[in-house]
Formats: C-alpha cells, sequence, structure tokens
C-alpha cells in the first residue's frame, strides 16, 4: 500500500521557533565556525542555520565583519589570564612580571592557534566586548606592576597583541598552504648553503637562523617586545 504523502502544515500550526538573541546568534555562529569554518559563516548562512531571514540578524549584527568580531570576542573567555593576578617572586609584582606576561599572550595566542581560520581574521576584526576588556586590562596591570610608563604602556599593549595575533595567522596560514613543510625545508636548506662570498652574514650565522622550537621563538619574541615596550619612551614629532 502506497503511503499517503502528508499534507502540508501551515506555518500557523508549526512550533514557534526561538526568539533571536544576541547571545543565541553568536553561540550558533561559533558552531558554524566549528564545524564548517569561518569563511562559511556569513550573514546568509547564519540567518539560514536559525531559520530566519539576514535583515533580522541586522538588529543585532551589523554585517559580517562585526559578526567575525563577536565570535572572536566569545573566544577570548578561553584566554588564561590568572598571570595578571599572580604575586612575583618578591612579592611586589616586580619578579617574574614579564614572563607572566609573556604566557599571558602565550595563552591568548594558543585560543587563537585553536581556530585557524579566526586567526588571520582576528587582524582586522575589532572586538569590544568584556572578554576582550579584560585581556587589554590583564596586559596592562602586569605593565604597570612592571613599572612601564602609563605612556609607553597605552602604546604597548596594541602593539604585544597584535604580534600576537600576528604570530598565529602567519602561522594558520602556513597550515593551510599546500606544500608548506616542503617550502620550510627548501628555506632551510637554502640559508644553510649560503656561499660566505655572496651572503657572509648568513653563512655565518647558518642553522642557526632556523633554530628553535616554535614555542621557544613564540617566547622570545614576547619577551623582546614587552623590553621594548619598558626601553623605548615615546616621543613627540
Amino acid at each position: 500500500m502506497t503511503p499517503r504523502t502528508p499534507a502540508p502544515r501551515s506555518r500557523r500550526e508549526r512550533p514557534a521557533k526561538p526568539a533571536l538573541t544576541y547571545r543565541g546568534i553568536v553561540a550558533t555562529a561559533v558552531r558554524l565556525m566549528e564545524s564548517e569554518g569561518l569563511q562559511r559563516v556569513t550573514m546568509r548562512r547564519l540567518a539560514q542555520e536559525l531559520d530566519t531571514g539576514p535583515a533580522s540578524l541586522y538588529v543585532y549584527v551589523a554585517n559580517t565583519a562585526e559578526l567575525h568580531a563577536a565570535i572572536l570576542e566569545e573566544l577570548l573567555g578561553a584566554v588564561d589570564l590568572s598571570p595578571a593576578s599572580a604575586e612575583g617572586d618578591d612579592g611586589d609584582g616586580e619578579g617574574d612580571w614579564r614572563e607572566r606576561l609573556a604566557r599571558l599572550l602565550g595563552s591568548y595566542t594558543h585560543v587563537l592557534f585553536a581556530h585557524p581560520s579566526l586567526a588571520h581574521s582576528a587582524l582586522i576584526a575589532r572586538p569590544s566586548g568584556p572578554n576582550y576588556l579584560a585581556l587589554v586590562e590583564a596586559v596592562l596591570s602586569l605593565l604597570h606592576k612592571g613599572g612601564v610608563p602609563d605612556a609607553q604602556a597605552a602604546w604597548g599593549v596594541d602593539v604585544l597583541l597584535q604580534v600576537a595575533t600576528a604570530n598565529a595567522a602567519e602561522h594558520s596560514a602556513r597550515d593551510r598552504t599546500a606544500g608548506a613543510e616542503a617550502e620550510h625545508h627548501a628555506l632551510v636548506a637554502a640559508l644553510r648553503d649560503a656561499s660566505p662570498d655572496t651572503h657572509p652574514r648568513i653563512a655565518a650565522l647558518g642553522g642557526d637562523l632556523t633554530s628553535g622550537a616554535p614555542g621557544q621563538r613564540l617566547a622570545w619574541t614576547f619577551r623582546m617586545v614587552i623590553n621594548g615596550t619598558v626601553t623605548t619612551p615615546r616621543t613627540t614629532p
């Protein structure tokens, strides 16, 4: 016996859809990013997932760029900010404040490492929610504990976060590039085999140019920029 095709149900008979909320929109966007990648998180695709029209989303999020910034803001909640509240070795916050700041920045970088599609977007996304403000406050707090002048800290926090973000974006781009490992090996070989006649400084440094584990180089980069923030005064033109 051929089963009967059920009669179409009117919209009034369907279960009511949950009301749209900002938190619900962002949570759905995060799930989409994790399952389909950030490039698929558009206003149209998100509206489809929420069973609504794109126009309904504009009440909560202005455009795709703002949506991506909201996703970043949500993920920043996973950054470990505890180094900012720990005491230094000497009890007054001075002792190991640089290392604690490097650990904090490392945690931020690893959050982006965990979501490679978001790392590049983070270079231009501008979150402004409580998680981002907590991150900025934590960096500024550690700079203050280290005695960094306020003027230098005010500009330094932006540079420190940019360096962390750019590092994550660079590595995420390499991970997505076909043949990235082969290109790296070719670069290492070219530097190692450089002629001392034509490239004396490259030949002198040799393998040290590409030495060190990624984590070691990242930590050194943070210490270098932190020290630069400490010692480089702001000047007026």
